[in-house]
C-alpha cells in the first residue's frame, strides 16, 4: 500500500499493470469495484470526468449537426436533387453503424480509453480532409469516415457511467446533454457567420478543432478500473481506485480488490443470450425509433426553413430581406438560410434542455421505463400537431418541444443501456444499439427531405408510429435499472 501514489500515476498516465492471478487468503475482507466505487462515492474526480468526457458531446454535436447547416450550399453549389442532399446524412450514419459494432467489440476486448483516443484521432483527420472535397462524390466518402470515427465517442459515456456510484447516474448522465446543446448551438452560430463570408469548407475545418483540443486532455482520464479488473488486472484498477479516493478526499474499503473469475468479453452471441434477449431487441427497436424521430426532426427543421413549408404545400422560396448578400441572391435553385432561419433553428436547438430538470425527476422517481414511454408518447402527439396551420411562432414552438422531447427520450435510453448490460459486453451493448441507432438515422433524411416535400402529412405520421411503437416497447422492457448496480 506504500506505493499506491506510484501506481496511482502510472494509472492515470494510463500505463497498464499486469500481475499474476492470486487468490486472497482464506477469510481475509475483500471487495469489488463496485462496492469501491460507493464507498468512494462522488466528489473532484467525477466533476473533472464530467466536464472532460462531457465534453466529447460537443466534438460529436457539432460533426453530426453539421449536414445540417451546411446542406443548402452543398446542394446549390453541387447542383443537387432532394435524394443527393438525403445520400449525405445517409452515409454518415452507414459510416457510423459500421464502425459502431466493430469499436464495441474492439472497446471490451482492448479498453475503452484507447478506442476512443482512436475515434478522436480518425475523426478528426477525416472531417479536415472533407473540407478539401473536389466533388460531390468525395465529399460523400468523407464524411462516411467522419461518422466511422464519431460512432467510437459513446466510449466516453461507458467510462463517465463505470465511474459513477448509482445514485449519481441517473442525475449526471442526463446533464451531459448541456455539452451536446452547447456543440449544436456552436455550429449554427459559426455557421451563421462563416457560411456568408468564407464558405462552408472553413466551416468544417474550424469544427474540427473541439475534437484535437480534447485528444489532449485525454491523458487526465484514466481506463475504466471495472475494464480493468475484468480482464484480470487488478493491480492498474486498484491503482485508478486510490487515485479516485485520494482526489475526493475519501477512503478507500478494507480489504483486498477481488478479481472476478475470468470472462469471455465483448462476444456478440451473449447480447442474445436467452437471459438477455427480449432485452437486446427491445432496445434495438428503441434506438432506430428514437434516432429516427431525433434527426427526423433536425432535418425536418431544415427544410422548412429552407423550402418554406407551410400547412403541408410548398411555398415558393422566400428570401431574408436582410441578408444582402450574393449567395442569398444566387440563381441556384436552393434557398440559403438568412439570419432569421439561423436564429429558429438555435431557438428550437435551445429546446434540448428544456426539459432536462423534468427528464432527471421522471427517470430517478417514476423509472427508466415509464419515463421513457412518456417521453415516446408525447414526441408522437407532437409530430402530428406540427401539421397544424399556424403563425411561424408557433411552429417554432413546436419544433422547440420536439427537440426537447426527442432529447430526453435519448438522454434515457443511454443511461438504461449503460446499465442493464454486465461489463464484459456493456460496450458491445453501446456499439450495437448505437448501430441500429444509425440505421433510423440512415432513414430519417429521405423522410424529411424527400417524402416530407411529397406529403407534409404523410412523413409527420410514419414519425408519429415510430414514436408509438417505442413508447409501448419501452413500458414492456422486462428489467428496469433505476437503482440497481453496474454487474
Amino acid at each position: 500500500m506504500t506505493n499506491a501514489p506510484k501506481e496511482a500515476e502510472k494509472a492515470i498516465g494510463l500505463e497498464e499493470i499486469h500481475t499474476e492471478r492470486q487468490e486472497p487468503p482464506k477469510g481475509q475482507k475483500t471487495f469489488t469495484v463496485e462496492e469501491a466505487v460507493e464507498t468512494i462515492g462522488f466528489g473532484r474526480f467525477h466533476i473533472a470526468l464530467f466536464l472532460i468526457m462531457g465534453s466529447t458531446g460537443v466534438a460529436e454535436a457539432m460533426e453530426i449537426m453539421l449536414i445540417a447547416v451546411v446542406s443548402p450550399l452543398i446542394r446549390c453549389e453541387w447542383q443537387l436533387q432532394d435524394w443527393q442532399v438525403a445520400l449525405v446524412t445517409t452515409m454518415v450514419f452507414f459510416g457510423y453503424m459500421v464502425f459502431s459494432i466493430a469499436l464495441g467489440l474492439l472497446a471490451d476486448r482492448y479498453g475503452r480509453w484507447k478506442i476512443l483516443l482512436l475515434s478522436f484521432l480518425w475523426a478528426a483527420y477525416f472531417s479536415l480532409l472533407t473540407s478539401f472535397a473536389p466533388s460531390y462524390i468525395w465529399f460523400v466518402f468523407l464524411r462516411a469516415l467522419v461518422g466511422g470515427g464519431v460512432s467510437g465517442h459513446a466510449q466516453g459515456l461507458i467510462i463517465k457511467t463505470e465511474f459513477l456510484p448509482t445514485k449519481y447516474r441517473g442525475y449526471m448522465l442526463p446533464l451531459s446533454q448541456v455539452f451536446w446543446l452547447a456543440g449544436s448551438l456552436l455550429i449554427i452560430g459559426l455557421a451563421s457567420v462563416v457560411n456568408p463570408t468564407i464558405g462552408w469548407r472553413w466551416l468544417i475545418r474550424i469544427a474540427s478543432i473541439p475534437g484535437i483540443l480534447l485528444i489532449l486532455v485525454f491523458k487526465f482520464i484514466p481506463e475504466s478500473a471495472r475494464y480493468n479488473v475484468s480482464t484480470g488486472n487488478t493491480a492498474a484498477a486498484l491503482a485508478t481506485l486510490q487515485r479516485i479516493a485520494e482526489m475526493n478526499g475519501a477512503v478507500m474499503p478494507d480489504g483486498v480488490l477481488r478479481e472476478p473469475a475470468k470472462e469471455s468479453r465483448g462476444r456478440f452471441k451473449d447480447l442474445i443470450h436467452p437471459k438477455y434477449l427480449r432485452t437486446t431487441l427491445q432496445i434495438w427497436i428503441i434506438w432506430l425509433g428514437i434516432a429516427f424521430a431525433y434527426y427526423g426532426v433536425i432535418l425536418a427543421s431544415a427544410e422548412l426553413l429552407e423550402r418554406d413549408l407551410v400547412c403541408g404545400s410548398m411555398a415558393p422560396p422566400v428570401h431574408d430581406a436582410s441578408d444582402g448578400s450574393e449567395e442569398s441572391r444566387s440563381p441556384c435553385h436552393c434557398h440559403l438560410f438568412g439570419p432569421a432561419a439561423y436564429q429558429t433553428m438555435i431557438i428550437s436547438t435551445v429546446g434540448e434542455i428544456a426539459l432536462n430538470p423534468l427528464n432527471i425527476l421522471g427517470i430517478n422517481l417514476l423509472g427508466r421505463r415509464l419515463s421513457l414511454c412518456i417521453t415516446m408518447g408525447c414526441t408522437a402527439l407532437f409530430f402530428l400537431l406540427l401539421n397544424i396551420c399556424t403563425s411561424s411562432t408557433g411552429m417554432i414552438g413546436f419544433l422547440f418541444m420536439l427537440r426537447a422531447l426527442v432529447s430526453a427520450n435519448f438522454n434515457t435510453i443511454y443511461i438504461y443501456t449503460a446499465e442493464v448490460y454486465p461489463t464484459t459486453m456493456r460496450a458491445l451493448g453501446m456499439g450495437t444499439s448505437g448501430s441500429l441507432c444509425r440505421v433510423g438515422a440512415m432513414v430519417a433524411p429521405f423522410i424529411s427531405q424527400v417524402l416530407m416535400s411529397a406529403s407534409f402529412i404523410g412523413a409527420l405520421c410514419l414519425f408519429s408510429s415510430v414514436c408509438v411503437v417505442c413508447a409501448v416497447s419501452a413500458l414492456t422492457l422486462p428489467i428496469e435499472t433505476k437503482g440497481r448496480a453496474l454487474q
